[in-house]
């Protein structure tokens, strides 16, 4: 099957008026002569599909409920948003709950539903975290790093967490970085660490930053903290371009300290996504949602109730460049996450995840392995 008079995003992140063939689920040539089986794109924008490296949750599952039927819900939400990759994320819970989790997400990784977003993996967000910057984390369940904890829940997954996070400044994290960058990426998050505690973990092996400016220090001219670090060091930073967790001046900022190669555009969804306003949970607290926002009761913000593909469209809105808000959501994360060889971009040899997006950046039509499996009337 061929798609023609598509504006397609092509891998040097810009637009180009060429035709996609797709062949046996996969991306088989760009540029190629006209064939029977076409499909009109109709001048619309032919992306990849998305990639959510940091959701937990949305139409009222979380992937750290643990249960299968969880991520086949969570799956197919995020299809039909034209998301087609994602890493499951979870919160700061006991070892065993995690455990059962990764067990969970193996399972699904082995049979997994057809037409919906593929799990690629986990994104191990806690317990290793600073109780002073725990966020909507659970005091109750957080530690110091734990090599032993964190290979329980690798094994129970079958090697399939992707990210580690963790707060550097904590005893014994400049040693869990060293031993787990070699097998995942690790990532800066929920810290207290100053600028020179940060450099000395981006040194030591981490290499990504979850949720940039959020739950951590502020970055200030003379003490830039981790977000100095990051922008001197990092291969890439999360960033939830939701409205809420992020001024949009500090979102355009972003994409000009760290340029369009580094930023990986996230939701942080939680299970309200996708969902009314009303009373929901996350890592077993209590979270609220008014008119969008979604906090615990003491007004911490709780994660997003914003799918990615509405965190592209708003980075745009705020002044992001479209070239540069696709690529922060669909190849950065892809890089971010060790999947870059199957998914993100639309090259020869790839997976056919791709979206139809109108001028407006509307869902036109979503493609998972070059079926189609939402088209807009």
């Amino acid at each position: 099957m061929q798609i023609k008079n598509g504006r397609v995003f092509l891998a040097d992140g810009t637009f180009a008026d060429t035709t996609i063939d797709i062949e046996n689920g996969r991306v088989s040539a760009l540029g190629a002569p006209g064939t029977d089986g076409t499909l009109d794109a109709q001048g619309g924008y032919v992306i990849p599909g998305l990639i959510d490296i940091h959701t937990h949750g949305a139409v009222g599952h979380d992937f750290s409920d643990g249960g299968v039927e969880d991520i086949q819900a969570m799956a197919q939400y995020l299809a039909s948003q034209g998301i087609t990759s994602f890493l499951g994320t979870t919160m700061s819970l006991g070892l065993e709950e995690l455990c059962r989790v990764a067990a969970s997400a193996a399972a699904y990784m082995k049979s997994p539903s057809p037409g919906t977003a593929s799990l690629r993996g986990i994104n191990m967000e806690g317990p290793f975290f600073s109780i002073a910057k725990k966020g909507a984390q659970s005091a109750e369940h957080i530690l110091p790093p734990d090599h032993a904890f964190y290979r329980r829940i690798q094994d129970a997954s079958g090697n399939a967490v992707r990210l580690a996070d963790l707060a550097p400044e904590l005893p014994g994290a400049m040693e869990f970085i060293s031993q787990v960058s070699r097998e995942c990426r690790v990532s800066i998050a929920h810290t207290e660490a100053d600028y020179d505690t940060a450099v000395r973990a981006f040194e030591a092996g981490a290499s990504h930053v979850t949720h940039l400016f959020n739950a951590m220090p502020p970055f200030t001219h003379r003490a830039p903290g981790v977000v100095g670090a990051a922008a001197d060091h990092a291969q890439s930073v999360e960033l939830i371009s939701d409205g809420f967790h992020i001024h949009p001046s500090v979102v355009r900022s972003v994409f000009r300290l760290f340029g369009e190669d580094r930023v990986c555009l996230i939701s942080d969804s939680m299970r309200a996504c996708g969902m009314p306003d009303g009373t929901y949970t996350l890592g077993g607290q209590t979270v609220l949602v008014h008119r969008g926002k979604a906090t615990l009761e003491n007004g911490t913000l709780a994660g997003s109730t914003t799918n990615l593909m509405e965190c592209l469209r708003r980075a745009v809105s705020f002044g992001v460049p479209l070239t540069a808000a696709v690529k922060a959501a669909t190849m950065n994360p892809a890089r971010a996450a060790g999947i870059l060889d199957t998914v993100g971009t639309l090259e020869p040899g790839k997976q056919a995840d791709l979206v139809i997006l109108d001028s407006e950046l509307r869902l036109r039509q979503v493609m998972i392995q070059g079926k189609t499996i939402l088209q807009a009337e």
